[in-house]
């Protein structure tokens, strides 16, 4: 199919804009990145417009650019393509979904307040054991990353594991629209993005989403926790669902586990129901992450990966990202936890580590993020539940700890952070380091 150098799709469907991709099929978001003869998209966002970078785009050496300036598509004079449509990001879902159609594969889609991302690790684990698995790489799991994910599905890839975010009601509703998973889970549901949600239950219908894709769809499965009253709750009448829980007793669960130990790395023991026991020590920190491993064991089974192999994969997966790591340096012991924070990983956090039996304890804390009108209130919470932590010291980091009357160092920002360590040298302690990826806690690992 040729295209002249102008033409304006506004009415196209996904199947036209999506023969433009099988011409061009390398696609850039951004203008300083211009691969020969790819598609450079103009998205729009509140501080950026693409569009006003296009024609340099094309310049560089893509070859069609996809704008939704009026103005900037009939200005250009070069003898390169400009699409003009309507809304340039849902172009890029429109094409991304098609593409995702051209497999006949099971995707399964995964979303949930906290612990997506490290169960999303844990299934692309479990799965590889088995098959050619593609995933979602770092956490492109918003409007931008989910469509740049779905390009990465190739002829080779057996089955798609999509991880999906969301901060406003209706994001996981648009993103599970544009990847049509066949099957999904929810790790859980909390206090997180308050500013964009409102409350509880606006992530709750949010999350729950995912359950009505689903559900509209023949022949999909929803795996769930059994435990969770907020997601069995929502569980739409009818669905094939298929469950976990650490009840050792529940029948209906084609999986069940239970902790050993915290020490600090977490030991379980795992079954399919009514089948032997599997011990298993993982290289997480946290009880919080039993249940993470334990969909990535249902899915697991689900999908015909055997118990050895499961095993195997969960005991072999290293965690990054400061997620959960656990630390050793030359003077100190540190559970890094400082990509993002709410009031329920925070607690989760917290919980975890007043079990451990290490001493000295020292944690360093980072305001919570986007909790809108209940940011006070949650952390007041969290400053009274440090009250009754077995720590030796803590340090908190943020303006919204500035005005709580507490027994503990305060700071404005990581740099005055950094500065204490300098001064104090901290040696020989086990340091929690936890707080929103804003207060940039990831740079202090490598001062203590």
């Amino acid at each position: 199919m040729y295209f002249c150098h102008k033409i304006t799709v506004n009415h196209m469907d996904s199947k036209e804009l999506y023969a433009i991709y099988q011409q061009h099929p390398v696609i850039t978001t951004d203008s300083r990145e211009c691969p020969e003869g790819s598609i450079f998209i103009a998205l729009k966002g509140e501080s950026f417009d693409g569009n006003q970078f296009a024609a340099q785009a094309l310049d560089k050496g893509c070859a069609v650019a996809i704008v939704s300036d009026e103005q900037v598509y009939n200005s250009y004079s070069g003898d390169k393509q400009m699409v003009l449509v309507t809304d340039t990001l849902q172009a890029y879902k429109d094409m991304a979904r098609e593409h995702r159609r051209q497999f006949d594969i099971p995707v399964v889609g995964i979303t949930g307040t906290n612990g997506k991302t490290t169960t999303k690790e844990l299934v692309r684990t479990v799965l590889a054991e088995k098959y050619n698995v593609m995933a979602t790489e770092g956490n492109f799991n918003n409007d931008v990353g989910v469509p740049k994910t779905l390009f990465r599905m190739a002829p080779e890839h057996e089955i798609a594991v999509v991880e999906m975010g969301a901060s406003h009601p209706g994001d996981i509703k648009t993103l599970a629209e544009t990847t049509e998973p066949t099957c999904g889970l929810i790790t859980n549901v909390g206090k997180a993005h308050l500013q964009g949600f409102g409350s509880l239950e606006g992530v709750i219908r949010t999350k729950g989403e995912l359950y009505d894709n689903l559900a509209s769809r023949p022949s999909s499965v929803i795996f769930i926790n059994a435990d969770n009253e907020h997601l069995t709750g929502i569980l739409p009448h009818g669905t094939e669902a298929v469950y976990y829980t650490r009840n050792a007793d529940m029948d209906k669960a084609l999986v069940q586990g239970q902790i050993i130990a915290c020490d600090p790395f977490l030991r379980l023991k795992w079954r399919q129901s009514g089948s032997e026991w599997h011990e298993v020590t993982t290289h997480l920190i946290g009880s919080y992450n039993l249940d993470n491993v334990l969909a990535a064991i249902t899915v697991g089974l689900h999908f015909d990966v055997n118990a050895e192999q499961i095993s195997h994969a969960i005991e072999n997966y290293v965690p990054s990202n400061n997620r959960s790591q656990l630390t050793e340096t030359e003077h100190n012991h540190l559970i890094v936890d400082a990509y993002n924070a709410n009031p329920t990983s925070m607690a989760a956090a917290l919980d975890n580590f007043c079990l451990m039996e290490v001493s000295p304890k020292m944690a360093i804390l980072g305001e919570m993020r986007e909790l809108g009108a209940s940011s006070r209130e949650e952390h007041e919470r969290m400053v009274e539940k440090l009250k009754s932590c077995p720590f030796d010291e803590v340090w908190l980091v943020g303006d919204e700890f500035k005005d709580i009357d507490c027994p503990y160092r305060k700071f404005d920002n990581v740099e005055q952070v950094k500065a204490a360590i300098a001064e104090q040298c901290p040696e020989g302690h086990y340091i929690l380091i936890k707080g929103s990826n804003g207060n940039r806690l990831f740079q202090l690992p490598a001062l203590l």
